[in-house]
């Protein structure tokens, strides 16, 4: 991280005329983290009146407050801005709060399913870990591996076709497409976007090829996965993904992954409370 980077963000932000110290509320994805200058490097969210959002490195001045931090965790702190300084305080992981009608019923229902199933592949993959090899088939029919993309970023999504909530499957496909448009340069060549649906008994590929003609997606660099249910079963709970027949519907949790140009897992985005502009900023972090 530049000191030129860090003094120009201090400028813009110490620009504002204050008569003594402001504190702000604010939140923002950790891109990086750079602990012997006591710094983290996020993708902070607008403070309405006072700033846009923006990639920002941010001072602390107790080494201490980076303690349990890593890239990837969605944080909340206070902002604190002076004529001659800006710091953060009070940071504070922001934990997905799920809002589906039974949260606590779905919470019993996966530790019981893990109970059951105690064995290797069940374990979800920690950050940091070689994410093993799977092999599923995308919307044209063809078989896909993960290790065929040796070398490149690769960011996944879980949803199913069907889901009828905007904030949900949607948001986490218009992500990607988000994604899309951004890198459209290095799709393929650096990054590869991959949507593996929970719900493969629908899920066929030619669902999944009408799913992804509406995001217009790029069959070469965007493959919408799917095959039989125990192999889907065992890649969602790879990265801790559950779901559960509700009614018609799937209650499941939310996961967005990125799996680094070395294979490995670089984030495990839980929930749907980061911005399509915070899952690029990380994504762009990770090709250099």
């Amino acid at each position: 991280m530049s000191r030129r980077s860090l003094v120009a963000i201090l400028a813009c932000l110490a620009a504002y005329p204050l008569n003594a110290a402001q504190r702000y509320a604010a939140s923002g994805l950790i891109l990086k983290i750079d602990r012997p200058n006591r710094v983290f490097l996020a993708s902070c969210a607008a403070i309405p009146g006072y700033m846009d959002a923006m990639v920002m490195p941010i001072p602390v001045r107790d080494a201490k407050l980076l303690d349990g931090l890593q890239a990837s965790m969605l944080v909340e702190f206070t902002l604190v801005v002076d004529k001659k300084d800006a710091y953060a305080e009070n940071i504070r992981v922001a934990r997905f709060q799920s809002v589906e009608k039974e949260p606590l019923e779905a919470r019993r229902l996966q530790l019981l399913d893990r109970f059951d199933q105690p064995d290797a592949a069940s374990v979800a993959v920690a950050l940091g870990a070689p994410v093993p090899d799977f092999t599923l088939t995308d919307q044209t029919g063809s078989r896909v591996s993960l290790s065929q993309f040796a070398g490149k970023a690769v960011v996944a999504a879980f949803v199913y076709t069907s889901c009828p909530l905007p904030n949900y499957c949607f948001r986490l496909s218009n992500n990607l497409a988000r994604l899309q448009k951004r890198f459209a340069k290095r799709l393929g060549r650096d990054l590869i976007l991959l949507t593996i649906t929970i719900d493969p008994a629908h899920d066929k590929p030619e669902v999944l090829a009408k799913y992804a003609a509406t995001w217009k997606a790029d069959a070469a660099s965007w493959h919408f996965l799917t095959g039989d249910e125990a192999d889907v079963v065992a890649i969602c709970r790879r990265f801790g993904v559950d779901s559960w027949p509700d009614e018609g519907t799937l209650t499941h949790s939310l996961h967005t992954v990125v799996i680094d140009r070395q294979g490995k897992l670089a984030a495990n985005f839980e929930g749907n409370q980061f911005t399509a502009a915070q899952l690029g900023d990380f994504v762009a972090s990770q090709l250099p």
